[in-house]
């Protein structure tokens, strides 16, 4: 199985963070603050950049994401986020 050529990572806005992570179902397994969010996900980033992947930054909007999950019946956890952005990032229109 050959490797993607670039990948989708869910990214939330700081001023969204903890509406995010009160609204999901696996919200509490997200980091509390932000900021350690924020660092982890940009470590985790840049080893998939240095697999020879590019990274493709897709916000998550709280609104959207939930309308989507509600639409599609995918479910609001990680894999969930990830499908979501998969979905933008191949062109389709998740909203």
């Amino acid at each position: 199985m050959s490797r993607p050529r670039h990948v989708g990572l869910p990214w939330y806005a700081e001023e969204q963070y903890e509406a995010l992570r009160a609204s999901l179902p696996d919200g509490a397994k997200l980091p509390p603050r932000y900021e350690t969010w924020r660092i982890a996900t940009e470590q985790m980033e840049r080893e998939v950049q240095r697999s020879g992947v590019a990274v493709v930054r897709v916000p998550i909007e709280v609104a959207a994401f939930t309308a989507w999950c509600a639409r599609t019946g995918a479910p609001g956890d990680g894999s969930g986020r990830a499908r979501y952005a998969a979905e933008i990032l191949a062109g389709t229109d998740p909203a």
